[in-house]
């Protein structure tokens, strides 16, 4: 027995040398070391010797086991050494090239538009609210002084999630929570993103809003057109004109849209403008005596004033992009400018 053993050891080692690939070596594996291999069946019959055979026998059995998978192993990691040579040898390097830096990735241009109209607002005492995107229609229409059959609904397009609930298609909800929750003086905006069945070269079915709004005792509109020709101002150009046109909108009274001089061709008359000089930056108005009723607070009392801002209005305007559709489409051709 102690003879067969050693023959086998020799036997498997002699294969193992002559082996050159990772299957060959996992055969002769398999052969002497598997559950059914020639050594494994020597092991088992080790316990049918002689009880005084059996101590050195089992001694050389497992030495031999052991040296085999030593050996497996080694032969194994030669091969994958010599594999990998090979790769190295195939494969062209050249190492003075000088590293490819990866592309760094830059605020998108709503983003930065965002961070700049908030920042102008905050340097006038503005407090930033956020307010849900899911809305029920009391915050986003009747608070708002649309009540169901009001035809200024039309005027949204909204998307419907039920009967009640809607994406809100201004941030002027925030408007209505705040309020609700507490008492003036208020001085807020806040920026998100809204949602209307709406989509051409200026229309987007999500785009992004700044709503603002300031409710005090004896707030005037001449306090609203401070502010706003403060903010256009720190915006576009400190010389940038603005007019105020009257509009309509349910929910403040009076109410204007507010057009900057178009800064492409000073007023002259361009495509950008549709030849008129002026360019629509936002709208806004004194707060709706119905509106405070609807939260609580009393017209007698308090005066107040709210103002829209579309994001990728302004964003358009800035950067001179004629199709609102390339902010949302991340072509980064577009967004590497910014």
């Amino acid at each position: 027995m102690h003879d067969r053993i050693l023959a086998l050891r020799d036997e498997a080692l002699r294969a193992l040398a002559g082996a050159s690939t990772q299957q060959e070596i996992e055969q002769i594996r398999i052969r002497y070391l598997g559950r059914r291999g020639t050594l494994t069946d020597l092991l088992r019959s080790v316990k049918a010797l002689p009880s005084d055979e059996r101590p050195a026998v089992g001694k050389t059995a497992n030495e031999v086991k052991e040296h085999l998978v030593r050996e497996v192993e080694s032969h194994q990691e030669r091969i994958r050494e010599a594999d990998r040579q090979r790769r190295l040898a195939a494969e062209s390097l050249d190492i003075s090239l000088p590293g490819r830096r990866p592309r760094r990735g830059n605020y998108h241009p709503l983003t930065l538009i965002t961070r700049e109209i908030v920042s102008v607002f905050q340097g006038m005492g503005f407090e930033v609210v956020e307010g849900p995107e899911v809305e029920h229609d009391f915050y986003n229409f009747e608070a708002l002084n649309m009540p169901r059959d009001h035809p200024a609904r039309d005027m949204q397009d909204t998307f419907y999630l039920s009967e009640d609930l809607v994406l809100r298609t201004h941030t002027s909800n925030v408007q209505i929570h705040t309020m609700m929750a507490r008492r003036p003086p208020l001085r807020v905006i806040a920026p998100g993103a809204v949602y209307r069945c709406d989509s051409d070269t200026t229309h987007s079915p999500m785009f992004h809003q700044v709503e603002g709004f300031l409710v005090d005792r004896d707030v005037s509109f001449a306090e609203l057109k401070g502010i706003l020709t403060a903010f256009a101002h720190a915006l576009f150009s400190p010389d940038v004109p603005l007019r105020f046109r009257p509009s309509y909108f349910p929910f403040t009274e009076p109410s204007a849209e507010v057009d900057i001089g178009c800064f492409l061709c000073r007023g002259k008359g361009c495509r950008v403008c549709s030849q008129t000089g002026w360019l629509e930056i936002l709208g806004s108005g004194m707060v709706h005596p119905e509106v405070f009723r609807r939260v609580g607070y009393d017209p007698g009392a308090y005066t107040g004033f709210a103002f829209g801002v579309g994001i990728e209005r302004i964003a358009m305007l800035k950067y001179g992009a004629d199709d609102i559709r390339l902010f949302f489409e991340n072509d980064a051709r577009f967004l590497r400018q910014f």
